[in-house]
């Protein structure tokens, strides 16, 4: 065997290992299904993996086992962001392989159908998948949005207009928690309002208010453990920046939806609002009189 052979095999044979490990992925999420049209979505899509995986197994004539950390990682994934985060993040992970399929079309024609198949049938299939969080993803998106935007601009305000972490992370919780409330009842009546809308009412006044009040106690967690507000401040804003990643990460993926525009735009917006808002602050204890 030629040492291009040899490359060849061990390409065909980590395509193979690919298959194989996808299959036991589908196969798995699909057995924790309750929903009987995703459950078979995701058997019918292991089946077309374990024909490719049978394909691959002729030409390197050896049976190769999954890869057991990507498939307790896929499955991680699913109890933890949602079927369709996990099931987009594989689709992703297999639109790399597209071009290792072009270069094997010469020597195995048959690669440029299961490349074809992956890329398309499969997609079609994903997209098929109904998911009750992604029906309440615009739910979560507002009272992400609104309590990163709001709660960071009132927080670099009183950072300078109060300078006690103490009392800024106090005055910040309540104006969070009575921003959740408002936001969710906001939901409510907007959701119960649009004709023909999929999503419940009470669901999405839930989402929207657990988003909201899960990121105001993120934010002013830097304020409870540190003395000093300028550091606390900075916290909080790199905390934000986080959280946009992870989430604008989370629906580029689940909806396949481009990252870094999405990410750029929260996360501008998110800092002009907190450096605006340090600004008035700066005024109002000017104005005020208030003593550091």
């Amino acid at each position: 065997m030629t040492q291009s052979d040899a490359a060849l095999r061990r390409r065909i044979l980590a395509i193979q290992r690919d298959e194989v490990t996808e299959q036991h992925v589908y196969r798995a999420l699909a057995k924790r299904q309750q929903d009987p049209a995703n459950k078979e979505l995701l058997e019918r899509i292991a089946r077309d993996e374990a024909r490719h995986a049978e394909y691959w197994s002729t030409l390197t004539e050896t049976r190769v086992s999954p890869r057991r950390i990507a498939c307790w990682w896929y499955g991680l994934m699913a109890r933890t962001l949602g079927l369709t985060f996990a099931v987009r993040l594989m689709e992703r992970a297999e639109r790399n392989a597209q071009a290792v399929y072009a270069e094997l079309a010469e020597a195995y024609p048959e690669s440029v159908r299961i490349g074809e198949e992956e890329e398309e049938h499969e997609g079609m299939l994903v997209a098929m998948i109904d998911e009750e969080r992604l029906r309440y993803v615009g739910s979560v998106v507002l009272g992400l949005s609104d309590a990163l935007v709001e709660l960071t601009g009132a927080l670099a305000g009183l950072t300078l207009a109060l300078q006690d972490t103490r009392t800024i992370g106090m005055v910040g919780l309540v104006t969070g928690l009575a921003a959740a409330m408002s936001m969710g009842a906001s939901e409510y009546l907007s959701t119960k309002a649009e004709e023909g809308d999929e999503k419940k009412p009470g669901k999405a006044a839930i989402y929207t208010f657990v988003t909201y009040l899960l990121t105001v106690l993120l934010l002013i967690v830097p304020y409870l453990i540190l003395s000093t507000p300028l550091p606390a401040l900075a916290l909080t804003l790199g905390g934000a920046m986080l959280i946009i990643l992870f989430f604008t990460y989370y629906v580029a993926v689940a909806k396949d939806a481009p990252l870094w525009p999405r990410f750029f735009e929260m996360g501008g917006l998110t800092l002009f609002v907190a450096a605006a808002s340090f600004c008035i602050g700066f005024l109002v204890r000017l104005l005020f009189g208030i003593d550091a």
